[in-house]
């Protein structure tokens, strides 16, 4: 078989951008739409159904039918495993599709939503489903005289709302666990990347998960997103985007019924590379790789970068040197490496920081310019400053770009002061060849993930988030199941004869 052509299927791709409710698509209510363009090129992929609160209140009407009537919820826990796993079978045969959605949407190569994005999503599916009936309730050590049973119990109608950086692995994060426990779910992706999410609420259903349980409402945040997290009948939401967005979910939990809210929010990680790590290559090409990966719009990327001062030169030299093999293209292409940004904000915010560090002081050892202006696209060079000094405001707030900066330290307690000197907590790494630096700065570090040695290695069985303002709750593993279940106490007496 030859080389699949995705520029020829990209003119060929059709895209529907209606809700999907109850089982079947429909228009917003009120008519309306907004234009959706590929940051690829600007071309206008088509028009998306604008969700507003009337749209929610029938998808969440429809997904509390659902849980009511226990079409869902009270199917055996072998039954949604089997649904669940054809839901994932599905997917994998949509491959194509959806990576070209994906990618067309926004703009990551599409050798990466064909070997990340799609398998990525199709396994965290299957992964819950194996776990419905892998996970026990329990008996508590009560006395003779009486039986106390602690069970899970799915908690009814679950607000989902996922942002456009890996809009169809997001999805899943929170999709599988909340389906898996026997929840109805209403899916908010962002206005940014609608159509994966739409698409895969038409393989739920075609692979029998009924009607209603899985419904998603496409719609601005300020509009649709609001609307679901006001929402008096949805009894959690799941979230995963910025900070600023993250305190009005708090704000609008406590504005309507104290709903649960399960925050995954922004990151500004530390890589810290200590002077006994003999092989300094290896590390400056982990950073540069986990950095510029989906064009660096991601929460964990390591974009603080603090590199022991006797090693700092000959480490910025070989990312400067990384840097261009990371040189923004075409998606299309399936060689590329790094393609674009989602949108012209965006591409406007990254540009913002990039001047700022120039005008703060840091020094640019790579890139600094906007790329491929006449594509049309929003693209951007792999970014490296060095002499950042972490109180600059590319070393403070997340960019979410393909920008990292340099900076360097002195002595182990400065690294550790410097990783820690952030609001945010979600990621860290430690690179040194000392096992017990490696686990005394480890265990110093305040982030929910720290590696050892290598940055990014990942697994659907371990749990991902943050401390500080990154978040609460985590996504993934088995942990990723209590945020979706209530605990029920049922305590029996025991009467003796």
């Amino acid at each position: 078989m030859g080389a699949v052509d995705w520029f020829a299927r990209a003119r060929e791709a059709a895209f529907d951008g209606r809700a999907l409710i109850d089982g079947v698509r429909r228009d917003a209510a009120g008519g309306e739409t907004f234009v959706k363009a590929s940051p690829i090129d600007g071309r206008t992929l088509g028009p998306v159904a604008r969700g507003r609160e009337a749209d929610v209140d029938a998808a969440v009407k429809s997904a509390r039918a659902a849980f009511a009537d226990s079409r869902w919820a009270g199917k055996s826990p072998a039954s949604r495993k089997k649904l669940l796993q054809r839901f994932a079978d599905k997917i994998l045969a949509a491959r194509d599709e959806l990576a070209l959605l994906e990618t067309l949407d926004m703009g990551k190569p599409i050798q990466y939503s064909l070997s990340v994005d799609v398998p990525s999503t199709a396994r965290t599916i299957a992964w819950y489903a194996e776990s419905i009936d892998k996970v026990y309730d329990e008996i508590a050590p009560t006395p003779a005289s009486a039986l106390a049973l602690i069970t899970r119990e799915p908690m009814g109608v679950i607000g989902c709302i996922v942002p456009w950086n890996y809009p169809m692995i997001m999805a899943a994060w929170k999709l599988g666990p909340a389906l898996a426990t026997g929840n109805s779910v209403v899916l908010k992706p962002s206005e940014k990347s609608p159509y994966t999410a739409l698409r895969l609420a038409e393989l739920a259903v075609e692979a029998g998960i009924p009607p209603g349980v899985f419904n998603v409402v496409p719609g601005y945040g300020g509009e649709a997103g609001e609307a679901l997290a006001l929402h008096m009948d949805v009894d959690a939401i799941g979230f995963t985007g910025s900070t600023r967005v993250g305190r009005k979910m708090l704000e609008y939990a406590g504005r309507s019924n104290l709903k649960r809210v399960y925050n995954e929010l922004g990151g500004k990680s530390a890589f810290v590379v200590f002077d006994d790590f003999a092989n300094v290559e290896r590390a400056a090409k982990a950073a540069a790789g986990s950095l510029f990966f989906n064009q660096g719009e991601s929460c964990n990327a390591p974009s603080r970068v603090l590199v022991h001062e006797s090693i700092a030169e000959r480490f910025v030299e070989i990312v400067a040197a990384e840097a261009p093999k990371y040189a923004a293209a075409d998606p299309l292409d399936a060689g590329t490496e790094m393609g674009a940004l989602v949108d012209e904000g965006q591409l406007r915010t990254v540009m913002g920081y990039i001047e700022a560090g120039k005008r703060e002081g840091a020094r640019t050892v790579a890139g600094g310019s906007r790329a491929r202006e006449a594509s049309g696209g929003f693209y951007v060079e792999p970014t490296v400053f060095d002499r950042v000094d972490n109180g600059m405001t590319i070393a403070r707030e997340e960019i979410f770009g393909p920008v990292m900066s340099v900076i360097r330290f002195k002595t182990e307690a400065e690294a550790i002061a410097l990783a820690n000197a952030s609001s945010y907590g979600l990621q860290a790494s430690v690179w040194s060849d000392n096992v017990n630096r490696a686990h005394r700065v480890a265990r110093a570090l305040r982030a929910g993930t720290v590696h050892v040695n290598q940055y990014d290695e990942d697994d659907i069985t371990v749990p991902f988030g943050g401390y500080k303002q990154s978040g609460n709750g985590r996504d993934k593993s088995l942990h990723a199941l209590d945020k979706y279940t209530e605990l029920k106490t049922t305590w029996l007496r025991i009467e003796p004869e």
